[in-house]
């Protein structure tokens, strides 16, 4: 396979954007990331979505897109992974150019949840959960994560106050974040505070319903080399799935397909988790961060809940998790996120990101979820 390279990245602002529309925010960051690579035209694009079909009632959406924002005739298509839409997105670019069959490829993400009242967004969300023992049953996103939540602390006798300094943390970084949607900062007792949406889960627990839309163009290295004297060069990948439907995993407290996934990546890069100087993580709910956490090797089981209220994972240490703010304050435009998280690894290797810097980062992750873990990506970036 081919060296593959990120060389240039471009994103809209995240929020409830009711004046704008989705190809309208596709075209803004497309366009951006092909001025960031030296307006090199991509030979294919792959976009990552959930929802068009539900709430914007638009399908064939590779082909839409690509014709509203002028990239010509070129090779186009939807992938569709639940949340996880834009790391699979990515997965499928990067597979493009190793392979040989394209030398430059638009990988992208965009979503447009405010386009229906909040029951409809979830309705749309739910589709992502096993149709006939979840969703039939009034199951969402929220109550399988509370559930998670729920056991996991009751399995390592977790008190809920160190859980709410993820959140804090996140809104933190979130106000330095130009481009986030919740630009505000929260204290201990205000998540202590936030009002139950599924017990144990907090609203401040949650990621907001957001809009956005990213791209980064990936090259190979005989083209990367001519647009950019730092290309980031993408070092490992992986995949993996698990049981959609919750109830027929072995265990709650563990996503299966982030091992997974993280092995092939971590084995693909030649890297550990020792190596790693920033993370982008999936946390949509604040559980989901820290079980990534011990997930991917970076704490052991049940304890990443402690060592993050004590101060690791921190800007200052090695490594630093969402400076970007994550799904929780970021925003999370779910098919969108994906692109987001690598589009922000891959900023803060080159030190452009415009929020909260990692100095000197040479080596970061971004996992991208879809489901309740149900389809996991892994990238592994370095300068």
């Amino acid at each position: 396979m081919r060296k593959v390279y990120v060389v240039g990245v471009g994103y809209t602002k995240i929020g409830r954007l009711y004046h704008r529309s989705l190809k309208d925010l596709f075209a803004e960051a497309a366009w951006k990331a092909i001025e960031d690579a030296g307006n090199n035209m991509p030979q294919a694009l792959v976009v990552g979505n959930e929802t068009s079909s539900s709430l914007q009632d638009q399908d064939n959406l590779g082909a839409y897109l690509a014709d509203y924002a002028g990239l010509g005739r070129i090779p186009a298509f939807k992938v569709e992974a639940a949340c996880g839409s834009g790391g699979a997105a990515f997965y499928t670019a990067y597979a493009l150019v190793a392979s040989g069959l394209a030398d430059i490829v638009m990988a992208a993400g965009v979503e447009k949840l405010s386009d229906a009242r909040s029951s409809g967004t979830t309705s749309a969300l739910a589709k992502a959960a096993e149709a006939d023992y979840e969703a039939f049953y009034g199951a969402s996103f929220t109550s399988i994560n509370a559930l998670i939540m729920h056991y996991y602390m009751h399995k390592y006798n977790i008190d809920y106050e160190y859980l709410a300094e993820w959140p804090v943390a996140m809104h933190e970084y979130a106000s330095k974040n130009p481009y986030a949607h919740l630009r505000f900062k929260v204290t201990k007792e205000k998540v202590l505070s936030s009002r139950i949406i599924a017990y144990p889960l907090r609203l401040l627990d949650a990621s907001p319903i957001s809009d956005g839309a990213a791209a980064v163009i990936l090259a190979s290295e005989d083209v990367a080399r001519k647009i950019t004297d730092t290309p980031i060069r993408v070092a490992g990948v992986g995949m993996s799935t698990d049981h959609i439907y919750v109830a027929a995993r072995e265990k709650l407290d563990t996503l299966v397909a982030t091992i997974k996934a993280g092995e092939q990546a971590f084995k693909m890069a030649k890297m550990e988790p020792k190596d790693m100087d920033v993370l982008e993580l999936h946390d949509a709910f604040s559980i989901l961060g820290l079980i990534s956490l011990e997930d991917l090797g970076f704490a052991e089981k049940g304890k990443a809940a402690k060592l993050f209220s004590n101060g690791a994972f921190h800007l200052g240490d090695k490594p630093t998790v969402n400076p970007s703010g994550g799904l929780k304050a970021r925003g999370h435009p779910v098919g969108a996120t994906g692109i987001y998280q690598i589009m922000e690894i891959a900023m803060q290797l080159r030190g452009d990101f415009p929020g909260v810097r990692v100095s000197n980062a040479e080596k970061g992750l971004a996992q991208s979820i879809g489901g309740a873990g149900t389809t996991i990506t892994i990238t592994i970036l370095s300068r």
